[in-house]
């Protein structure tokens, strides 16, 4: 996608050649199976929770989400359904947001799904966090702190999104935006990356499955939301873009390669796996 890459593509070509036509194919193929599994995400959620909703069977929320429905509690049931609501929007319009084909052609759509994406994410990210602290989770105390962290990225990102495209330096506002859809899909990342690893590894290594605790979920935590790997890699494939060395370019490439083989791999897991038997 042309907003995963420099603010001069032909320059960049030029400097670049083969190496960095390749690490610019790893980014687009990352982004489309990522965009893949994100609308399959929104289909699920979308037909999980519309049915449950439409039969009146809001209990059906509570296989999904520890006491994601509890009776007597309408308020509480309230804040559940709108974080459902307002995570489809941004599993949606997410990747819509960074096609250039959409912001070229659709201009007026683009800017207000913008708008939505950057006011919702810090919503739905404190609203989540609420309902972890408030509510109770699965996991321990060190995979909700993990999360909540999280929170921190996602408002401190929309806010400098928001700033600089007020103050019209679009590039610097498409740069924090791409920072903020990374970090806005901390939860995505850590399903996805959770069913790479039972798929890979061939059962639950490193997982205490009636807890949900265990070594490899800490490291996954920490991984997905308090020090994001995902923008650890948007920020080394930037400098890739940059650098006139070919070896941290060639390593960087492998590295986003590496990427889109987990995230295939965990996208088909989610969706034989837990998507698709919810439904």
């Amino acid at each position: 996608m042309e907003t995963l890459t420099s603010t001069n593509p032909t320059k960049a070509y030029a400097r670049g050649g083969n190496s960095l036509k390749m690490l610019h194919l790893s980014a687009k193929l990352w982004f489309i199976i990522a965009t893949a599994g994100q609308w399959l995400f929104a289909f699920y959620i979308a037909a999980f929770y519309g049915k449950s909703t439409v039969l009146g069977d809001f209990e059906r929320w509570n296989k999904v989400l520890p006491h994601g429905y509890v009776k007597g509690e309408p308020m509480g049931n309230l804040m559940v359904g709108f974080h459902v609501l307002f995570a489809l929007i941004l599993v949606v319009g997410g990747p819509l947001q960074l096609m250039p084909q959409v912001r070229e052609r659709f201009p007026v759509f683009h800017r207000w799904l913008g708008r939505a994406y950057i006011f919702t994410a810090p919503l739905v990210a404190i609203d989540g966090a609420a309902m972890v602290w408030t509510r109770g989770s699965v996991g321990n105390t060190f995979m909700h702190v993990c999360n909540t962290i999280q929170v921190f990225y996602i408002v401190t990102f929309a806010w400098l999104s928001i700033r600089y495209a007020r103050e019209r330096k679009f590039a610097l506002h498409r740069a924090w935006t791409l920072r903020l859809f990374m970090v806005t899909n901390g939860v995505w990342f850590f399903r996805i990356e959770l069913m790479a690893w039972l798929v890979t590894m061939g059962g639950p290594v490193g997982i205490d499955t009636e807890t949900f605790t265990g070594p490899f979920l800490n490291a996954l935590a920490l991984f997905a939301y308090a020090v994001p790997l995902s923008l650890i890699v948007l920020e080394l494939y930037w400098k890739a873009q940059k650098t006139n060395n070919p070896t941290f370019r060639t390593i960087t490439t492998v590295v986003i390669f590496l990427c889109v083989i987990l995230t295939a791999i965990g996208v088909f897991g989610a969706t034989m796996g837990m998507w698709l038997p919810r439904i």
